[in-house]
């Protein structure tokens, strides 16, 4: 890997800025300061920055509690992103595996894997994703058969995959779809009648919601939490 890339890629810079740290004698390599951006470093070169020394980061994985108001882009002009929360990485490398609404709170999964991260999302892959519902109409009995046998969204071709619906009380319930669909959870109740009022993602695939975690807090995914969603 050239220097620069190796230097953008460790310290979450551009290559332009890693040409400045070059320039002003401040990167040495094996002991020795160098100015090459060219430079070629490889496994056993000893790269150090301002006497630190910066090693290549593997993926990185991570669950967030998302707060309310917080939005899963990189950028907005009117709302904070969920990115800002994010303290130990450079949130410029990483993303989103399954946005949420502005106003949707709960598990957030971020990474900088863009393989993993599509096997999460991809449709192709079957991923369960649960979400607890507060309506603002009470949620008929029959509304359990009816998200069974699919909805058909207004806009879609064809009819939602079979969801599971648990009702906890008159206006809220436990809601399981295996789906991504734009909006879908509020589109889905929108269909029958009724309107979601609060959503909280408490589960993708075996990947459930850490409850120590805050809103607003997040912590690294276990090995085998990562691991799950590349067993199928």
């Amino acid at each position: 890997m050239r220097l620069d890339k190796f230097l953008a890629t460790t310290l979450g810079i551009t290559r332009k800025e890693a040409g400045r740290l070059l320039n002003n004698k401040m990167i040495e390599v094996n002991g020795d300061v160098v100015k090459s951006i060219s430079l070629k470093i490889t496994d056993d070169c000893d790269v150090e920055f301002n006497g630190k020394k910066l090693t290549l980061q593997g993926p990185q994985y991570f669950m967030l509690n998302k707060p309310e108001g917080f939005v899963c882009s990189h950028v907005d002009d009117h709302n904070p992103t969920v990115f800002v929360l994010f303290d130990e990485v450079s949130p410029e490398k990483m993303h989103v595996a399954g946005r949420l609404d502005g106003d949707t709170t709960g598990l957030t999964l971020l990474t900088d894997d863009g393989q993993w991260s599509h096997r999460v999302t991809s449709p192709r892959h079957v991923c369960e994703k649960v979400y607890h519902v507060e309506l603002a109409d009470p949620v008929p009995e029959e509304t359990i058969q009816t998200f069974l046998e699919g909805v058909q969204l207004r806009g879609e071709k064809d009819i939602t995959r079979p969801a599971k619906l648990e009702i906890l009380g008159e206006r809220e319930a436990i809601l399981t779809i295996t789906e991504g669909k734009y909006h879908q959870v509020k589109r889905m109740f929108a269909a029958v009648g009724n309107r979601v009022v609060g959503l909280h993602r408490e589960q993708v695939g075996a990947v459930v919601l850490d409850e120590n975690l805050k809103p607003g807090e997040y912590r690294r995914l276990t090995d085998e939490e990562i691991a799950s969603f590349l067993k199928k």
